[in-house]
């Protein structure tokens, strides 16, 4: 794969983000809960009103696109503007649009995205057509041929297509798979059968560690990660914010800290960068630590500026970081 352009398909949301940011003045701690706290009847100003691209699969393949990958996006769009908006992103960043399905007279999928300027934000959100991805508009043929599939948060409505990826995985051995599950999946827990199939196919299974110890009911992050390898997924990979990136093939765990300058203007996609980025290495070839260091540095452009895709870099960006960036990673017990 090192010699050619990898072909990889990512699975899931495209949304039309829209961002409003505040001034910090509205945050609040309840609890150690910390809160945006708008109150009824009062007139907020705001500072900044940004309109990006953002949802999953939109997010992993233009990550992937920049990063020199012949990437692909598989998913729905509605017919109205928003929806445009999303394709033509698509096709300027090069991502392949032959996968997406059109929904005529249906709202595209939409985020406004409230924002106090210092990382922290409030997603309201309406799946709107993303729910309409099914078996029906699923191409399976198109998915056989790649080298690698890239599934994103899934409508719960969207999960009958489960059963197609895992086994066009089982028949294809050679196809990678990136798995970042969604809500519904974490309710079903990693005991779902259906899901144990995807789980043994799984390269890169990517969770925070709230979501790990949901989908596992595991005690800790350590315990859910030994529960997950157990499942037959040959790299998992647990993040906790500013605490950094742990993962594990089973031989051996890595812990990767964060960029230590990097500044957070909006933490809204860093896991999907940090998926793309990670899945770049391993496409590559490259070893679980550097797909560590890829996946964080592809994090930390992101969150330095407002949006989901303009931070992300471009393949020479990339392996500038690495060379450049003091980012360690170490060996974990």
């Amino acid at each position: 794969m090192q010699n050619k352009r990898p072909r990889t398909l990512s699975i899931g949301g495209a949304t039309y983000d829209l961002f409003v940011r505040t001034g910090t003045d509205v945050l609040r701690e309840n609890r150690g809960q910390k809160l945006i706290e708008l109150p009824l009847g009062e007139k907020i100003r705001v500072q900044q009103v940004i309109e990006t691209c953002g949802g999953g699969a939109a997010n992993t393949s233009v990550g992937l696109a920049r990063l020199g990958c012949e990437a692909n996006f598989c998913g729905i769009i509605g017919s109205d503007q928003w929806g445009q908006r999303q394709m033509d992103n698509l096709r300027k960043e090069g991502v392949g649009t032959a996968g997406v399905t059109i929904v005529e007279g249906e709202t595209s999928s939409f985020s406004i995205i409230l924002s106090a300027g210092s990382g922290e934000r409030v997603i309201l959100y309406d799946p709107g057509t993303n729910a309409h991805l099914h078996d029906a508009n699923f191409d399976r043929e198109a998915a056989a041929d790649m080298d690698w599939i890239y599934l994103n948060h899934l409508h719960e409505r969207s999960c009958v297509i489960e059963d197609d990826i895992a086994s066009i995985l089982e028949i294809n051995r050679h196809i990678g798979l990136t798995w970042n599950p969604g809500g519904a999946q974490l309710k079903k827990g990693a005991k779902d059968a259906m899901l144990m199939r995807l789980l043994a196919q799984t390269d890169l299974l990517i969770l925070n560690a709230e979501e790990a110890a949901a989908f596992t009911g595991g005690d800790s992050s350590e315990a859910a990660m030994r529960t997950l390898l157990r499942a037959g997924v040959h790299i998992v990979c647990i993040c906790d914010g500013k605490n950094g990136s742990t993962a594990s093939d089973g031989d051996r765990g890595w812990h990767c800290g964060v960029v230590s300058d990097a500044k957070a203007v909006d933490t809204t996609g860093a896991g999907d960068a940090f998926g793309a980025g990670a899945t770049w290495a391993l496409l590559r070839g490259e070893s679980l630590q550097t797909a560590l260091r890829a996946g964080t540095i592809n994090a930390a452009g992101v969150i330095g500026v407002t949006g989901a895709q303009s931070g992300l870099l471009t393949d020479t960006e990339m392996r500038s970081r690495l060379r450049e960036t003091r980012l360690d990673v170490v060996v974990t017990l």
